[in-house]
């Protein structure tokens, strides 16, 4: 055993439950990991399944790398999990804090640090733009001009990051990708800022489009539980280093088609 998760072993052993990934966990853990008897979990959805964004089925349900690592979450916790699907991170955010959701990835910032507690993250993104066709910006400085109009999903890092670093444009939030992509496709909007790994599936779907070189931001994807949980935050925190560490997450990105991207360390 390494030495971290030997410190969260004896961490959550303190407090009264057991942490370890492998074992079933405690009435004390479980008691914040799912105090409803079932694990209530937080993905967000886009028009094209990313490492992060799922898809809805016909049927409403959930797929992708996050539904895939909240089931086995939740089968190694022993309790049934319940997906809520939302357009953006900041709905996320909001149902977290509020004790309605148990446990979410998101993008990690200050801002949700005040509502929500972090463990590791998953994946590392990096911020870019999408620019509609025949727009005029060729680089991530040429956004920062008069008159461009920006957008970014609202209540994200992504649009937060946006708007302490760009002075002269203008920035409007949307409520989720499906509407951005309409903006860029209509000329109502120059560029649209969000991760490039995420927009990449995105652009056939606004013919002319391009993607910016470079990043704006490099922002880490991780694992999220209401504050003042600390036996659930270090369960899953457990949870999911050995998930890095085992293959589950690098089987997670390559079944649903991502083998070309990293697993963050």
């Amino acid at each position: 055993m390494n030495a971290f998760k030997l410190g969260l072993l004896l961490c959550a052993t303190a407090l009264g439950g057991c942490v370890a990934p492998a074992d079933r966990p405690g009435s004390a853990v479980l008691a914040e990991l799912a105090p409803t008897g079932k694990l209530r979990f937080g993905v967000a959805a886009a028009p094209a399944q990313t490492t992060f964004f799922v898809l809805k089925g016909a049927d409403g349900s959930p797929r992708g790398v996050t539904v895939d690592l909240a089931r086995e979450l939740a089968r190694q916790a022993g309790v049934p999990v319940e997906f809520m699907v939302a357009p953006n991170t900041g709905e996320l955010t909001d149902a977290l804090g509020s004790g309605a959701l148990d446990a979410a990835f998101m993008p990690v910032d200050d801002e949700r640090r005040k509502r929500v507690d972090f463990g590791p993250a998953y994946f590392v993104g990096q911020n870019t733009y999408l620019v509609r066709a025949g727009s005029e910006i060729r680089t991530i400085a040429d956004v920062d001009r008069p008159g461009i109009r920006v957008i970014g999903v609202s209540g994200t890092t992504t649009i937060r990051t946006s708007g302490r670093l760009l002075k002269q444009t203008t920035i409007s939030a949307v409520r989720g990708v499906e509407q951005a992509l309409e903006m860029i496709a209509s000329g109502q909007a120059d560029a649209f800022a969000l991760t490039h790994d995420s927009l990449l599936p995105l652009l056939p779907r606004v013919p002319g489009a391009r993607i910016l070189d470079g990043a704006f931001h490099q922002i880490d994807i991780a694992i999220a539980v209401p504050k003042n949980r600390p036996t659930a935050l270090a369960y899953v925190t457990a949870f999911l280093q050995d998930a890095k560490a085992s293959g589950v997450v690098r089987r997670a990105f390559d079944d649903a088609g991502f083998e070309a991207l990293s697993v963050a360390p």
